[in-house]
C-alpha cells in the first residue's frame, strides 16, 4: 500500500512553478525524477525536492494540474503542508502574471510587498 499523498493544486504551468520554487529559495530538481517515499516506494514527478531525511516532495502532472506528492508522515519543511502549498501557490500566481503580461509587452513599473503578505504590482506598456 502506498503511503504517498496527492494534494491537488491550481498549478498548471511548469515554468512558473519552477520560477516560484526558485524565488522561494527551494532547492529543486527537474524531472522526470523519482520522489522517494516509505520503504523505498517512488513516484515519478516533474519537479522533485529532496529532504534531509531521505524522503522527497514532488510536483507531478496528473493530466490537468501539478499535484503535490509526498509521504506526509515524513514531511520535514519549516512550513506545514498547507503553509508550503499556500506560499508556492502565491509565488506561482505572481510568476504567471509576470510571464503572461511580459508576452503582451508589459513591464513592471512598481512593486510593493504588503504587510499582509500580498504583492501589489503596477504594470505598464508603451504603445509606439
Amino acid at each position: 500500500m502506498s503511503h504517498f499523498s496527492q494534494i491537488k493544486t491550481q498549478i498548471r504551468d511548469l515554468t512558473s512553478l519552477q520560477s516560484a520554487l526558485t524565488d522561494l529559495g527551494v532547492d529543486w530538481k527537474p524531472g522526470p525524477q523519482a520522489v522517494r517515499g516509505y520503504r523505498g516506494q517512488t513516484q515519478t514527478a516533474e519537479v522533485a525536492i529532496e529532504q534531509d531525511n531521505g524522503y522527497d516532495i514532488g510536483f507531478k502532472w496528473n493530466g490537468q494540474e501539478y499535484e503535490l506528492v509526498a509521504d506526509l508522515q515524513y514531511w520535514k519543511q519549516t512550513l506545514t503542508v498547507d503553509g508550503f502549498i499556500s506560499q508556492v501557490t502565491q509565488r506561482y500566481a505572481y510568476c504567471t502574471v509576470l510571464n503572461e503580461t511580459a508576452k503582451q509587452g508589459f513591464q513592471v513599473s512598481e512593486q510593493q510587498q504588503n504587510q499582509d503578505g500580498s504583492i501589489r504590482v503596477v504594470l505598464q506598456r508603451w504603445n509606439g
